[in-house]
């Protein structure tokens, strides 16, 4: 790759029953195209006329001409699309990993928002918000009945400004007020622990600007309490991605210099690169490299990554990695399969395009779009099976999915009879308390996957999955 292309780290977030990911590059705009349809281009300006002259009601010029723009990106893949004020915004929000808010990790518990826990240092945090207190208004609005997006958009705003929170603290059997002022907030995406004497844990939740130096700090913490460790897990479950150079950078923790990480192939020169576990792959402009920090028993310490359908992206980056250089025994199901990049264009000041440039591929030269990284070890989500992973959906279910380019599909037709049983499971499980419910808190004891993941560490006996098989990848119908 040479310097001709510089990761520039930008990525696109969303949610389709779980989470769809794009790792992103940043590229100056080709000068060379190719000649404009001019028949095609006299009906749209046709079309357009006649919904201006004839449609029932005016319609505003820059909606339709936005409009228009937002479909011919969208007919193209899941992952293209076209950025107006209001998203852009949003999507340099999501790989930063900052935001203005009052600093909450939140869920949605009997139609009210539950919080999960006040990040750390946040206006939430200073002002006693615990984790499972309730949140019954936002400002003069009832939570009841509002989405989780409609929740967390009124929770956020700009810097200085106040929102109060109305808190429902059950175990204290009150309700009261809280006024919070709003200020960026830099979200936590590395946890990690010692879970006994020799054993580490670290979780990725999703890969950001920050994400390499948290992984680190984490690292440095687990070794500083025990420089003896046997085996560490790198939990990438429900990772949806993020940053390239955040990817290559955590997979060059574990691999030994210079190894292939990721390769990319498109229709651009520039969309055809190696990147390798190198400095220059992942080191951004004006700072030194974070890894030099690591412990140096970290590239040789047993590994093995937990993965789930909830991995995509990055994260299938890095498990497509460790796996084809069998520095670790991947666990878990199989992944998302989101093995496409999408290339940022900024139009201007406060719009974008986000278009899919190229496929990604493994260090072996397998593609995963629309397939995933299948793992080495198949493990159930719980004790009592898969109960709830044929909901998430997979690249594989999305329309207009691309296909890998390495070989035919074949549809799964017993899929949605799976689903629509796993929907029933779904809404009993809801009933119950927490405490009850079948999939516990990752890193958790009742945590089943790790539990297996350490079985495998110690030679014990792993509970291997009887039911899970390789998803194969579905025919593209053209």
């Amino acid at each position: 790759m040479g310097h001709k292309l510089k990761i520039a780290g930008w990525v696109s977030i969303g949610v389709v029953a779980g989470a769809l990911t794009t790792v992103s590059l940043q590229t100056v705009a080709r000068g060379a195209m190719t000649p404009l349809p001019l028949e095609e281009i006299q009906q749209l300006s046709a079309v357009f006329g006649l919904v201006k002259t004839d449609y029932v009601e005016p319609v505003d010029d820059k909606k339709l001409i936005t409009d228009a723009i937002s479909g011919m990106v969208a007919s193209l893949d899941p992952h293209s699309q076209y950025f107006d004020k209001k998203s852009f915004k949003e999507f340099r929000e999501g790989t930063s990993g900052r935001f203005v808010g009052v600093g909450i990790e939140i869920t949605q518990e009997d139609g009210l928002i539950k919080i999960v826990s006040p990040i750390e240092g946040s206006p939430a945090f200073r002002a006693g918000l615990k984790t499972n207190d309730l949140i019954t208004k936002i400002d003069e609005t009832a939570v009841k009945g509002l989405s989780l997006n409609d929740a967390v958009k009124k929770m956020r705003g700009e810097p200085n400004t106040k929102v109060t929170l109305t808190i429902l603290r059950k175990d204290e059997s009150r309700t009261f007020p809280v006024t919070i002022t709003r200020e960026e907030i830099k979200t936590q995406s590395v946890k990690g622990k010692l879970i006994e004497p020799g054993y580490g844990w670290v979780r990725l939740s999703q890969f950001q600007e920050r994400t390499v130096d948290d992984f680190v700090r984490k690292v440095e913490e687990i070794y500083k309490q025990d420089p003896q460790l046997k085996g560490l897990v790198l939990d990438l479950r429900n990772d949806p991605g993020g940053l390239l150079d955040a990817a290559v950078a955590i997979s060059a923790a574990f691999l030994p210099a210079n190894v292939t990480v990721v390769s990319t192939d498109g229709q651009l020169a520039e969309s055809k690169a190696t990147y390798k576990a190198a400095p220059e792959f992942y080191q951004r402009r004006g700072s030194g490299d974070p890894l030099k920090r690591l412990p140096a028993a970290l590239k040789t310490v047993p590994l093995i990554v937990l993965v789930n359908e909830g991995s995509a992206s990055a994260s299938e980056i890095v498990a497509g990695a460790l796996q084809d250089h069998k520095r670790a025994t991947i666990m878990g199901s199989q992944t998302f399969g989101k093995g496409s990049v999408q290339t940022v264009r900024p139009l201007g000041p406060d719009t974008g395009l986000k278009l899919t440039t190229a496929r990604y591929y493994t260090p072996s030269g397998k593609s995963i779009q629309a397939k995933g990284i299948v793992p080495d070890v198949m493990i159930d989500e719980s004790e009592e099976g898969n109960v709830f992973a044929a909901l998430r959906m997979r690249e594989a279910d999305l329309d207009k999915h691309l296909g890998s380019g390495q070989g035919e599909e074949q549809k799964d037709e017993a899929r949605e009879k799976a689903r629509e049983e796993a929907r029933k499971r779904l809404e009993e499980e809801a009933k119950k308390p927490m405490a009850e419910r079948k999939i516990p808190e990752f890193g958790t004891d009742k945590d089943f996957q790790l539990t297996q993941a350490l079985n495998q560490f110690k030679g014990r006996p792993v509970l291997v999955s009887k039911t899970l098989t390789e998803r194969k990848e579905e025919k593209k119908e053209n």
